[in-house]
């Protein structure tokens, strides 16, 4: 009963096999291969246009490579308090962008308000030489709490940061579950609603090791063929890059990877809601679910090998922390769960009800 990270899963079936049938190939290095060359045209048929796409390997790579793209050393990179950039990165971004700094904004299950972007873009007015300059916004699609913003969201978002001349980024650690749970389309989530660039994940959802920096407008990438090789993010053996990245978006694999992962979410999350003393703090929408859970279930589920991680009350408010005999968790499904893993982990938190 793995429910730590989708992270903690795999790859996929369909690329582990796509990687071992190019393996015998010998082909160009540093990407210049016809693997790359065929997952950067199916990464413009996705997004409905031609976009400049970019592999690397991880997604702190992507995030941190994208957001020095588009910020001087001397901006300001917006994003939410608890947004994996600013939380989880070690200080990529700011070493990426030569020192950049990130600013915090505050807001309820992980999402930033177009009122709190408003004070915070107020807050650093520009050409003031002591500050400095608002640059990028950053939003997290789903975010740190699991939450995800809709089309219309992020289109109010991207105008307000446009208007002040400031660029927007994407990070997509889990761009497809999003995808599914709002039956939205690529275009229509990112440069149809404003996004500049966007941080493209696959590793969370089957890939072995693979992401996208996509810039939706190709002028915009012009250096960054340079930018990506001083980052040491230019593979040898691009190829393997390329393949994960053809396999994971043939046929919608990557769409059906992500359906199943939220299908088990949704599954796990009906199991304990209807157990006693089981209490949610905001609605799930994607893969992840966050529940405060009685301790006594969480003694029993850790004592029956169960994986999920504590997670931090920061992001509740005071009358949803949990109480002395609770516990805040996270909880991810991936397109690897088993159904059998979440109804254990369901029969576990009801008998700890009955017990009690």
């Amino acid at each position: 009963m793995d429910f730590a990270s989708d992270n903690a899963a795999g790859a996929s079936r369909p690329i582990l096999e796509a990687l071992l049938a190019t393996n015998d190939e010998f082909c160009p290095a540093y990407g210049a291969d016809r693997h790359t060359a065929e997952a950067e045209r199916a990464l413009s048929a996705v997004f409905e246009r031609e976009v400049a796409s970019f592999l690397v390997a991880t997604g702190t790579g992507a995030n941190a490579l994208a957001l020095g793209a588009i910020t001087p050393p001397w901006g300001a990179v917006f994003c939410h308090e608890h947004a994996h950039i600013i939380d989880d990165e070690c200080g990529a971004p700011e070493m990426f962008s030569g020192g950049a700094k990130l600013v915090s904004i505050p807001g309820t299950s992980g999402k930033i308000t177009p009122a709190a972007l408003r004070d915070a873009l107020g807050r650093f007015p520009r050409g003031l030489v002591k500050q400095v300059q608002p640059a990028a916004l950053s939003l997290s699609q789903a975010t740190e709490c699991g939450t995800i913003y809709t089309c219309n969201d992020i289109a109010e978002l991207a105008a307000i940061a446009h208007a002040a001349g400031v660029s927007v980024h994407m990070d997509g650690a889990r761009f497809v579950n999003s995808i599914v749970a709002l039956g939205c389309s690529p275009a229509e989530m990112t440069w149809k609603a404003g996004i500049d660039v966007l941080s493209f994940g696959a590793t969370k959802n089957g890939a072995l090791a693979c992401e996208a920096v996509i810039f939706f407008d190709r002028g915009g990438a012009a250096d960054f063929v340079y930018q990506r090789k001083r980052g040491g993010h230019t593979l040898s053996k691009g190829r393997f890059l390329g393949v994960q990245m053809c396999a994971y978006l043939k046929d919608g694999h990557w769409l059906d990877l992500a359906r199943h992962a939220n299908a088990c979410a949704a599954r796990l999350e009906a199991g304990v809601r209807r157990i006693p003393g089981v209490r949610f703090p905001w609605p799930r929408q994607v893969n992840e679910l966050f529940v405060i859970l009685p301790k006594r279930a969480d003694a029993a589920l850790k004592a029956a090998g169960a994986r999920y991680y504590d997670w931090g009350a920061r992001s509740l408010s005071p009358e949803q922390a949990p109480r002395d005999d609770e516990v805040f968790v996270r909880l991810i499904s991936s397109f690897a769960t088993k159904r059998a893993d979440i109804d254990r982990f369901v029969a576990i938190v009801a008998n700890s009800a009955i017990a009690a």
